[in-house]
């Protein structure tokens, strides 16, 4: 069932909160093992958010939007009293004394976590397999990955095991998995919501966003944790519309911009296939296609790779194993530099290391002009590329990813090849628009595949108004693994 719907069920007494999360609960200890898509499974304190909040329905309290509705939150994320590793070794048995924003806003709607959901470590991946707790499965083919750096997110709202989830988005890490398990994933707006309790990865492109098996459910999460909070100081002061409301299955005039050029080499058959028929789709509900050219899209991914690797090695400079993080067994002869080499070492993963190095080595002197500052000139101009599209269209749509999930190991040994299946969405975070991933078929081994929209600044609810209108004329978003 949708977190929608569920909500509603318990609201009229049909179903109680407790009812709920044991069932999903049930759930989890089913397939969790087949996926290994959470860290930490909080059932008890799920269990007793669910007798709270079915007594405070008893007792007559005003309902949230959310009340009853479990949902998983990334690794990164804080979360008071319960362990937040990022996946990481260095973070390993952290209990933060807080939580993020989001949490915080998500449980005052009413709804329940359930548990912590794996990650590539620190945000660093698109495949979930650089987290130090091992691979997370997809539940389409468990040969496959989910997609990353939200793969746990991903699987769990793919399989079932929660309605809800909340991921991160730096440079695809919400629209790649959800492509790739086949349900829905938001990035809002760069500064829409708050990032205050998330591991920092690179400040300038992080961005929490929901998972869903609806548009319908990601607009009702994102309506939740979105505004303004004095806790970050990026948080943008823009008003949150009623986002349920713009939900009215009608796009006639709505024009979509679909830049061929970039359709081209390495995008799968099948994909390019389902792509297409989507905007048959979307045409046929009134939208105007309309051909455009983003002119340095294809510099994104080099663009990318410059200046998030630059946020990382500054933001990761605090785990030291003196301010943050592990600390490494001291020697008698051991100096200061020995402690913090030692401690780094043994806490980062290959290649969180590997980002940390070509970050440090971009802003180092000599360098930063030659790399990052060109970098940071280009992101101006793949920008200013999204402006004069705008002018002409409401949205663009691509492929989200140009394949479906690959193989676990088919990618590691070559950063180039994984870095390059996020080609369709590092724009949306260079440029802090906003963008959806929305599941628009399956390739001939009923692998899911799913197709993007990116729109206006603090336009959520154009790309939100289109993706329903899509979902209501399809059933691909119905689909469910068959794990058992």
């Amino acid at each position: 069932m949708t977190a929608k719907s569920l909500a509603q069920q318990i609201a009229d007494g049909t179903t109680t909160a407790v009812a709920v999360c044991e069932a999903h609960l049930d759930r989890i200890k089913a397939i969790e093992p087949q996926l290994s898509a959470f860290n930490t499974v909080t059932a008890e304190r799920a269990l007793d958010r669910a007798r709270a909040l079915d007594a405070q329905q008893q007792a007559g309290a005003a309902l949230g939007a959310l009340h009853g509705v479990p949902i998983a939150i990334k690794d990164n994320m804080c979360t008071a009293g319960v362990p937040t590793t990022a996946s990481s070794k260095i973070l390993r048995g952290y209990v933060p004394p807080y939580s993020a924003t989001v949490v915080t806003r998500l449980e005052a709607a009413g709804a329940i976590v359930m548990g912590k959901t794996n990650l590539d470590e620190f945000a660093m991946g698109s495949s979930t397999e650089n987290s130090a707790l091992g691979p997370t499965r997809n539940p389409w083919d468990l040969e496959r990955t989910p997609g990353g750096s939200s793969g746990g997110s991903a699987a769990a709202v793919a399989s079932r095991m929660v309605p809800l989830a909340l991921g991160s988005d730096t440079g695809g890490s919400i629209r790649q998995p959800a492509a790739l398990c086949g349900i829905v994933g938001l990035k809002p707006t760069y500064g829409r919501v708050s990032r205050f309790g998330l591991m920092a990865f690179a400040s300038s492109l992080d961005q929490i966003g929901p998972l869903a098996l609806t548009v319908a459910d990601a607009a009702l999460a994102f309506q939740v944790i979105g505004g303004h909070d004095s806790h970050d100081a990026t948080s943008s002061t823009e008003a949150m519309p009623d986002l349920l409301a713009s939900l009215t299955g009608d796009v006639s005039g709505l024009r979509v911009g679909v830049p061929k050029a970039l359709l081209g080499e390495g995008v799968d058959e099948a994909v390019l296939t389902a792509f297409n028929e989507a905007m048959r789709t979307l045409a046929a509900r009134g939208a105007t296609l309309v051909d455009i050219e983003l002119p340095h899209a294809g510099y994104g991914i080099p663009v990318y790779y410059l200046i998030a690797t630059a946020e990382a090695s500054s933001n990761l400079a605090r785990y030291d194993g003196v301010r943050y993080g592990h600390r490494t067994t001291i020697e008698k002869d051991d100096t200061l530099l020995t402690m913090y080499e030692r401690s780094r070492d043994e806490g980062f993963g290959p290649e969180v290391k590997r980002r940390i190095m070509l970050g440090t080595y971009v802003l180092s002197a000599g360098y930063y002009d030659a790399y990052y500052l060109k970098a940071q000139q280009v992101r101006t101009l793949l920008r200013q590329d999204f402006e004069q599209v705008f002018a002409s269209v409401d949205v663009v749509a691509t492929p989200t990813t140009p394949t479906p999930a690959f193989k676990l190991g088919e990618k590691t040994s070559d950063p180039i090849q994984m870095y390059l299946n996020d080609i369709f969405t590092v724009s949306a975070n260079l440029t802090g628009l906003p963008a959806i991933s929305v599941p628009c078929g399956f390739s001939a081994d009923r692998l899911p595949i799913g197709f993007q929209l990116t729109g206006r600044m603090f336009d959520e609810a154009t790309l939100l108004r289109a993706a329903d209108a899509y979902q209501r004329d399809t059933a691909f978003h119905t689909e469910a693994p068959s794990l058992r």
